[in-house]
This record gives C-alpha cells, sequence and structure tokens, in this order.
C-alpha cells in the first residue's frame, strides 16, 4: 500500500508545473538586439555569462534584480533562452518585450498589445483538404496559453502610462514561425483566435514558462500591421516600436 502511495505522489509531482522562486530576479528576454539595446543602456549589469552562443547580462534595473537576453528570433531559439533563465538563473517571472505586427482592425502601428493569452497558430496538421489547426501547443483546453494575470495588469498599466489609453491594449497574441506580410492571413489570425497581434517567439517562451511553474507575460509593440505594407512598415518603424516596447518594460519594473 504504502509503496503505491509513493508511485501515485511520484507520479502527480512530475505532472504539476515547477513552481518559480519568488526571490530570484526577473528574467527579460528578447528576439533582436534593437528589442534589448534601450534596456541595456539603462541597466547596471555587474556581469555576462555566455551560455549556448546567448549573452545572459546580470544586473539591475529600475532597482530590480535582472537579467537581460537576446534570445534570437522564433519559436525554438527563444523557448531555449526561457528555459535558461529558468533553469540557470532561477528567475522569478520572465517578461517577454519587442516588436509585432498587428492583427485586425483594433491596433494600428506603434500600439502596444499586452498579452492575456497566446497561442501557437501554425500548429497542426496539413491535409489535403488544407491546413488544421491543433489545440495540443496550448496549456489549456482551448489551445491558448495564459499569460499571468498579475504581470499582464502591471504591463497594461504601464503602457497607458507611456503610450496613453487610447494606444494600449490587452488581447490575445498569436505566435508562428512566419513573418506575417499578408491580409488574408491576418484576417485568419482574427477570425480563428480574436488576436491583436502575431509574433514569432511568445508562445514558445509562455508555455516554457508555464511548465516550470513561471509567472510571465509578453509586450509587444506594433511595427506593422502584417499586411502586404509589412516589410516596408517594419523598415520605418522597428527601432521605434523596440525602444517603445522596452520603455514599458522599465515603466512596469518601476512600479513593482
Amino acid at each position: 500500500m504504502k509503496k503505491s502511495i509513493i508511485i501515485v505522489l511520484i507520479a502527480v509531482m512530475a505532472a504539476a508545473p515547477v513552481m518559480a522562486s519568488e526571490n530570484g530576479p526577473i528574467g527579460i528576454i528578447t528576439a533582436m538586439s534593437n528589442e534589448l539595446s534601450l534596456l541595456l543602456e539603462n541597466a547596471d549589469i555587474s556581469r555576462t555569462e555566455t551560455i549556448g552562443g546567448v549573452d545572459y547580462n546580470i544586473g539591475t534595473l529600475q532597482g530590480k534584480d535582472v537579467v537581460l537576453a537576446k534570445a534570437g528570433v522564433g519559436k525554438i531559439l527563444a523557448a531555449a533562452g526561457a528555459a535558461t533563465l529558468i533553469n540557470e538563473f532561477d528567475v522569478s517571472s520572465i517578461i517577454f518585450t519587442g516588436i509585432a505586427g498587428g492583427v485586425g482592425e483594433k491596433t494600428e502601428v506603434m500600439d502596444i498589445v499586452v498579452s492575456t493569452d497566446l497561442v501557437v497558430h501554425d500548429y497542426g496538421n496539413m491535409t489535403n483538404d488544407g491546413f488544421v489547426w491543433g489545440k495540443v501547443a496550448g496549456s489549456d483546453e482551448n489551445g491558448r496559453i495564459p499569460a499571468d494575470a498579475g504581470l499582464a495588469d502591471l504591463a497594461y498599466e504601464a503602457a497607458v502610462a507611456v503610450v496613453g489609453k487610447d494606444s494600449a491594449f490587452k488581447g490575445n497574441i498569436a505566435t508562428g514561425d512566419q513573418f506575417v506580410a499578408s491580409e488574408n492571413y491576418v484576417w485568419t489570425l482574427q477570425d480563428s483566435f480574436n488576436s491583436l497581434a502575431c509574433e514569432m517567439e511568445g508562445a514558445s517562451v509562455g508555455l516554457v514558462a508555464y511548465q516550470y511553474g513561471v509567472p510571465f507575460v509578453v509586450i509587444r509593440c506594433m511595427s506593422d500591421k502584417a499586411d502586404g505594407l509589412a516589410h516596408e512598415s517594419y523598415e520605418g518603424f522597428g527601432d521605434q516600436a523596440a525602444d517603445n516596447s522596452a520603455s514599458i518594460v522599465m515603466e512596469m519594473l518601476g512600479n513593482m
């Protein structure tokens, strides 16, 4: 009997997410250098550790202990970066910051979207009748990955303070390994998931964080509308959008 109870307890513990350290630093992760540069300029970095080719900058920002890292573009590198922040630096939470494409009529270029939840929009089955989205890539029964509500509220309040209420939104962010520059696909994302933004990293970071029991939120500034003019808009507004998102992270940290 005792042996059976022990086996059941081990199985339950293996299935449950590991809880994050409450006293650890805050992990802040980006995909590209321009998304991290303003944060590094304002941080007091005490040391840098290179793991898997990625520099993890340890220090303080706005009076908070942080680890800053540019993981790289796409779901795989972002997930690897999140796992490293958790396993090597015992972070208490993760903030992903950067740029994205706006989805639907609500969001315009330079608007901010804070994640309430995320989906992996390119996960599923390719059939003779076309692509069929799969819910398995999510963490709930609807295939979604909920962000931490408290962090999302803090991020949204910071966004309102930086860009104003009319340019700050909370909602779903869709993640896939594509730079979306298609009006037709943008409408698919809106119709299928009610998304406000699309990008290439957030959901993978969120799913890793969920598996480890680490609170997370994704903050994105729209550099384009993910339509036929997305590349041109990205070239014109990418750096400014990256700085706007970073500014919101700093405002958020100052209020934590």
